[in-house]
């Protein structure tokens, strides 16, 4: 038996102990070593040599992240392991650190109960680390805090031994004043990370050792001798003395919650059935010996001979080979035919996984990021917890025709990997738009498209994804079919902020069901609509609202999902440049329909619909939306004047400068089209010294001075005439 199989083997017996589990997700900035202290993990279960821990990056399998040296795609591995005398099974995921990779950090969070999060000593705590613990703490998972790169500090800028615990304290601090802000308020205080008590542990990924204080206790080492050692070049011997994965997975073992302890609060959070039900109470105990069977998928990965690759978290019952399960919120039903765990790159197949583990599963056809996997009908699990969207987009074709059929299948393939690609067929040119969070984000799908599939490709330049809005209420417009027997008068009006916000958290898209969707319609009420009003709430699509404010119309119940499938057509594709329409809500005041069902078919009451909503839009202020990114930036103090030369012409504003040593950092909010050829002229001007990071920040109206300008360039590329028709044109 190979040593996988061994792995595999042992795991299988450990699933069964739920209290000796640990669902754990490493986290961090992009280059603070997440991958390098997961190797020493993957070294410990025996799964490579422990010579290679920390060069090898075992997780990062895919061709693009060994050369580029960056983790792209997230990672799960399972760990038997010994703590204390005692067997324990530690399922980790290895997760990006860069921007563009955000979606896959929140779907790793709804798999896990537990948090490392990763901070380089030398860098401290930078605005990545802020976004992956917000999002950690937002799906109720408990941090801890590992301090890499203490060598550094030692071996090359040879701080003493106070300074270096300054170092630490600030982060600590840094980290607890983020977890004060943004942890659930029952946990404020128990979550936060303390350097007493070993929820705190400082070392090197890369040379294998790590610190506690707990540890200095137990292997009887002293800060000053961890330091005299390293000085020496003698950090192999510092490796064998306090070997990383000993201390590391005793602070895991002992902070971070197992599956029984961290369901009971999770559950109420991310699934919002009943917990009086026996799913309900189920999932609460994380229960295995059950039929209620109960998994949410948070990746999906195509083989080209298995087929679909689901993976995710089962909450309650087992997972067995040949186990007939439901997708919920589709039709289908699909056969387990393996089922199995990962170890990093590979997977080895089990007879059964078991409530608290996560899971990999073979034989769900057409199976999505985000769904819930049951043996019986029960409550869905609720929408990832992130408002993160696609801000860049591409248009792809095929330099042959021939390969057309392959690029339209492997571009269905990458979103149904990776949900943050949205991908559209443009009908009047033939072209593929694809979106996503970035450019690096859009290169690393190319490169899929054309080096993993063998696909040639033309792509242009990257593009920047704008929302169209008004910012007045429109007077009562009249929409006329083109038989003149029907007639839909309408009146649009922009959303206010805060009830917009609480629409967007809300994430529902599609028509709405008034006696199935009861949750949903008490969300819209908490979010600011009457209760009258949010139970005449017929659909809601890209954060804009169909109310029907009539009374008595016959007739009108018979054409309802016509007039919803018109409103999602519009707000679609929005009548100033045929991008999405965001914030609005769009009222049916009144509506004259023909007694006669032939008369008011598809081609006559969708144009109708669609051309009062447009009249609508336009006749109020209308106006269109850009997307922003939070850009920080450190550079060494000479180069101030360069990097603010280069922030003011790309139209950032910059917030806050601050100064720590000889660093000066840029706090600011860019355009994302700003953003486009950033890095060339950044490196330029300031020889290569500046480091930055960006994270999405959300859509901000366009200065009024570039509103007509980019109007008529996104109509011209889109082949329409440069100025949008007046609200008349519609009415007509």
């Amino acid at each position: 038996m190979g040593r996988k199989e061994q792995v595999a083997e042992l795991a299988a017996k450990l699933m069964s102990n739920r209290e000796n589990i640990r669902n754990i997700a490493i986290i961090a900035h992009i280059d603070h070593g997440k991958s390098t202290l997961t190797d020493n993990l993957v070294a410990t279960a025996g799964l490579m040599s422990t010579d290679l821990a920390g060069e090898q990056r075992f997780m990062d399998s895919y061709i693009l992240e060994q050369e580029r040296g960056i983790t792209i795609n997230s990672a799960n591995v399972s760990c038997p392991c010994k703590i204390n005398n005692k067997d324990y099974l530690v399922n980790i995921i290895d997760t990006p650190g860069h921007v563009d990779f955000t979606g896959d950090v929140i779907r790793a969070m709804r798999a896990v109960d537990g948090a490392v999060l990763v901070v380089d000593a030398v860098e401290g705590v930078m605005p990545q680390t802020e976004t992956v613990l917000r999002q950690a703490l937002r799906e109720r998972v408990k941090p801890v805090l590992f301090i890499n790169k203490v060598d550094r500090l030692i071996t090359e800028m040879h701080v003493t031994p106070e300074d270096m615990q300054k170092k630490f304290i600030k982060v600590v601090m840094d980290i607890n004043n983020l977890i004060v802000k943004n942890a659930p308020e029952e946990f404020r205080k128990d979550w936060q990370v303390n350097i007493a008590d070993g929820s705190v542990c400082f070392g090197s990924g890369f040379h294998n050792w790590a610190l506690s204080v707990p540890a200095m206790q137990k292997y009887s080492i002293t800060f000053k001798d961890v330091i005299e050692l390293a000085e020496n070049d003698k950090q192999k011997e510092l490796g064998e003395k306090i070997p990383i994965s000993e201390v590391f997975l005793e602070m895991v073992a002992k902070h971070l919650p197992s599956p029984i302890v961290s369901q009971k609060y999770r559950i109420p959070v991310i699934w919002k059935g009943d917990p009086e039900t026996t799913e309900g109470k189920a999932m609460l105990t994380c229960t295995a010996d059950t039929e209620d069977v109960a998994m949410m998928v948070t990746d999906v990965v195509l083989d080209k001979h298995a087929g679909d690759i689901a993976s995710g978290r089962i909450y309650s019952g087992t997972i067995k080979k040949g186990m007939e399960l439901n997708v919920l919120g589709t039709d289908k039903k699909a056969k387990v035919q393996q089922v199995g765990v990962f170890l990093g790159p590979e997977r080895v197949i089990l007879d059964e996984v078991k409530a608290g583990n996560i899971a990999c599963i073979i034989g769900m056809k057409e199976v999505y990021v985000g769904q819930t996997i049951s043996l019986k009908e029960m409550t869905p699990f609720e929408d990832f917890m992130s408002d993160v969207e696609p801000v860049m987009t591409v248009s792809v074709e095929a330099k042959n025709s021939k390969d057309l059929p392959k690029l339209i299948e492997v571009i269905h393939n990458i979103t149904k990997e990776d949900p943050n690609i949205k991908a559209e067929l443009n009908q009047d040119t033939g072209e593929h738009l694809i979106s996503g969070m970035g450019e690096l984000h859009l290169e690393i799908t190319q490169y899929k498209i054309e080096k993993d599939n063998n696909i040639p490709i033309t792509v242009s330049p990257p593009i920047v994804v704008y929302y169209e809005t008004t910012t007045k209420e429109s007077p009562v417009v009249e929409g006329k079919t083109p038989n003149k027997h029907n007639k839909f008068k309408m009146r649009i009006e922009p959303i206010e902020k805060e009830m917009l916000d609480a629409i967007k958290k809300i994430k529902h898209q599609g028509k709405i069901r008034p006696n199935k969707d009861l949750d949903l319609i008490k969300k819209l009420q908490e979010a600011g609509f009457s209760t009258d009003e949010s139970k005449n709430i017929w659909a809601i699509n890209n954060n804009c609202v169909l109310i029907n404010r009539t009374k008595g119309i016959q007739n009108l119940l018979e054409t309802k999902e016509l007039i919803i499938e018109a409103f999602t057509d519009a707000t679609n594709e929005g009548p100033i440049a045929k991008e999405k329409v965001s914030g609005i809500i769009v009222g049916l005041e009144d509506a004259t329909l023909h007694e006669d069902a032939i008369h008011r078919g598809p081609a006559q009451v969708l144009p109708a619909v669609t051309r009062a909503i447009y009249a609508g839009v336009l006749a109020g202020d209308y106006i269109l939306l850009e997307p922003k990114q939070n850009l920080t930036v450190n550079v060494p103090q000479d180069y101030m004047g360069s990097v603010s030369k280069v922030l003011s012409s790309r139209r950032a504003q910059i917030e806050d400068i601050k100064t720590e040593g000889d660093t000066s950092i840029f706090i600011s909010k860019i355009p994302v089209k700003s953003m486009i050829g950033l890095s060339q002229e950044m490196r330029g001007e300031t020889q290569g010294r500046a480091v930055w990071t960006a994270e999405y920040y959300g859509y901000e109206p366009l200065p009024k001075s570039m509103q007509k300008e980019i109007i008529t360039e996104i109509r011209k590329r889109k082949g329409m005439d440069p100025e949008p028709k007046p609200a008349e044109y519609f009415m007509d």
